[in-house]
């Protein structure tokens, strides 16, 4: 005979925890009446199906809805959720609401929990586009008449909508609001970058702007397998002509896995949601592919700790010794068109500067050899090294040699122009766990300006200081003597230093930069 079954019990018979009320369907019999189906738990009386009323646990669907029209709204994920879930999976029921609820819904939630909830699915993410909500958010925060703050502002909005909002295409109110609430009115901030330092030829209020504006800049790296990681910079050192970013935390592939690097400038709106999925803008700024990495990359200097390895003029990598992987990331960048380069640009384009040509001149013989000025600063995370102002730079004719002109800015003979650096050429570095300092290292930010002062070469890099194969004798300077050498397509820049045994301290005897005659020629329309 066999054992009665045992609900919610185990095979041994003791009492399972947690497990389901088994229900049962009985039959039963009402005198005069057709059987009728029941249903019964443990803990509740016998309903006949019939009778039992059905519950929704959120809000009620109306009955006389349009099923088939409101079927063909949903995506067809939604429409098949029932069928495709698994037994024992807990129903959306938000996704078998009609869309004129979840509009009606929508439409009462403030700006960020209306961009939050777009990331809940697809269904929630087209909705919560509309520009009709939208407009009645912009209009209500930034209205451009008082007709648009009236007491009923849903109806003035509902009006408005049927002739502008469908005009527009979808998503342009919530940019629009995204982008007048960051404060991203870049004709405002370029009011404010009109005041130019006589001392450096740039704007004088950079650094300030870039702070109010809270411009941040991320690196993305990729590697050979397709992995990919953003990092936003972890420090950031102003200085009076470049700023210098800091990456020291992040989960960073092997140097030799490297496939892709961009450094995008990102503007983020400042809304109460998770910083993850907070709105923004991403302008590239520089790009390195496979190619660029192996051929450009070379090892600039080290401790016995890191090695930096220089990619590209402004971004170099710190590798820790005897491995492959990356302890840090420096990159500086100069403050010519940097607002620009940092926020007009496109996650794929970066801002194509516009060229800014003098009138041409067809009297003066030597137009575009003379009337430069050249600002110059070495500098490191820490402290400012080295600063000069040379006005009033020119080239001779006979000057011109393999391609470049050359404006000397600091004689070895002149005494007079020779300048102390007021701190030892060296480069601090910090990485998430370790911190050190790397010997005749530091940043180099290079101005030149032409006859009208418009900015005509900018450079911003890391640089090296070598110790010279050759020492000039000198009978003014007795002591080591190094080099402090740079170059790119445009032009070139050559330092001579030398270390005083007796004051211990290092001096700038010469100082020249060559510009191509390329980029002379095509700036000033001349035939160099």
């Amino acid at each position: 005979m066999k054992a009665p079954p045992t609900e919610g019990r185990g095979p041994t018979g003791e009492k399972k925890c947690g497990s389901p009320k088994i229900r049962k369907i009985m039959t039963t019999k009402s005198p005069g009446t057709s059987p009728q189906r029941c249903l019964a738990t443990n803990n509740a009386k016998r309903v006949p199906l019939t009778q039992k009323k059905a519950t929704v646990p959120s809000c009620p669907v109306p009955s006389k809805v349009p099923t088939k029209r409101l079927t063909s709204l949903l995506p067809r994920s939604a429409r098949h959720a029932a069928s495709a879930r698994p037994a024992g999976c807990t129903q959306n029921h938000i996704e078998h609401l009609p869309p004129e609820i979840l509009m009606k819904i929508l439409w009462n939630l403030d700006a960020s929990s209306l961009y939050c909830i777009g990331y809940v699915n697809k269904l929630l993410y087209k909705l919560a586009k509309n520009n009709a909500m939208w407009r009645k958010i912009y209009s209500a925060k930034y209205g451009e008449s008082k007709k648009l703050k009236a007491k009923h502002m849903d109806e003035v909005v509902e009006k408005l909508s049927v002739m502008k909002v469908h005009e527009r295409p979808g998503g342009y109110w919530r940019r629009l609001y995204f982008r007048t609430i960051a404060g991203y009115n870049h004709t405002k901030w370029l009011k404010e970058l009109r005041t130019i330092n006589p001392f450096t030829g740039l704007p004088s209020h950079t650094e300030r702007v870039l702070r109010e504006q809270r411009v941040a800049w991320e690196i993305t790296v990729r590697d050979r397998s397709v992995c990919e990681g953003t990092f936003e910079q972890s420090h950031t050192y102003y200085s009076d002509s470049s700023v210098t970013l800091c990456w020291t935390n992040g989960s960073w592939p092997a140097f030799h896995q490297l496939s892709t690097i961009q450094l995008h400038g990102v503007k983020r709106v400042p809304l109460k949601c998770p910083s993850a999925i907070k709105p923004g803008w991403r302008s590239l700024m520089a790009q390195l592919d496979i190619d660029t990495i192996s051929k450009s990359s070379q090892v600039i200097g080290g401790d016995r700790l890191v090695k930096l390895v220089l990619l590209s003029p402004g971004i170099v990598i710190g590798i820790w010794r005897g491995q492959s992987s990356i302890a840090f990331v420096m990159a500086t960048f100069h403050y010519h068109r940097l607002l620009e380069r940092s926020l007009l640009g496109s996650s794929v384009c970066p801002y194509n500067i516009p060229e800014n040509r003098p009138l041409f001149d067809d009297v003066d013989p030597n137009y575009g050899l003379h009337g430069y000025t050249l600002h110059i600063t070495l500098h490191n995370t820490v402290t400012e090294i080295m600063s000069g102002h040379f006005p009033q730079l020119f080239c001779r004719k006979g000057q011109i040699n393999e391609g470049f002109i050359q404006l000397n800015a600091i004689i070895r003979s002149n005494q007079s122009q020779q300048t102390p650096l007021s701190a030892r050429v060296s480069l601090p570095w910090r990485s998430d766990a370790l911190e050190g300092t790397v010997k005749n290292c530091c940043m180099m930010s290079l101005t030149l300006l032409d006859e009208s002062q418009i900015p005509f070469w900018c450079v911003s890099t890391p640089v090296s200081m070598v110790l010279a194969n050759e020492e000039p004798f000198s009978y003014d300077y007795q002591g080591q003597h190094f080099l402090i050498k740079y170059k790119d397509a445009e032009g070139k820049v050559q330092m001579h230093v030398v270390l005083l045994e007796e004051q211990r301290q290092f001096f700038l005897i010469n100082l020249v930069v060559y510009i191509s005659t390329v980029k002379v020629n095509q700036h000033f329309g001349r035939a160099y």
